[in-house]
């Protein structure tokens, strides 16, 4: 599975990069984010809400499960982290196979409910400002996403 790596220096450029990336979205899209805490999970999701025209607000849901946001697309904001070691099924085809944008913090806890086809997105921590953000494409369309994205 090919593998595409871009590096940021700051919080802005982190939030550019997924403004970059939420122009090449489409509605069904599914994206994962996965990153110790602290390296700006929350940050890259930002970024997409913005490239989405989303003006409220995004902070994690945590404590929510889903935050849902109405922009260009409606964006669903996925921190799934809770549900480790649960069986819970909180109707999650309805946001995958939906007219939006979906992103799943802490994927790896719902492995067995995730479309085949997705983004998968880790983001790792090189310092304090710098982030590597490897961009993992389950599929054919996500490849072109990718390859669109680091161009």
């Amino acid at each position: 599975m090919k593998k595409y790596c871009l590096e940021t220096g700051s919080e802005t450029e982190t939030k550019q990069l997924a403004h970059r990336l939420a122009k090449l979205l489409t509605p069904g899209d599914v994206i994962t984010l996965e990153g110790d805490l602290g390296t700006g999970k929350t940050t890259f999701t930002k970024g997409l809400g913005e490239g989405l025209g989303i003006t409220r607000t995004i902070n994690s849901p945590t404590f929510t499960i889903v935050k849902e946001y109405m922009g260009a697309l409606p964006f669903y904001h996925m921190d799934v982290y809770r549900l480790e070691n649960s069986d819970e099924d909180i109707g999650f085809d309805e946001y995958f196979h939906s007219d939006g944008i979906t992103v799943i913090e802490w994927a790896q806890f719902i492995e067995e409910y995730l479309p085949a086809e997705r983004l998968n997105i880790y983001i790792e921590r090189i310092d304090d400002k710098q982030r590597r953000i490897m961009f993992q494409p389950n599929g054919a369309y996500f490849d072109t996403v990718c390859k669109e994205l680091v161009q």
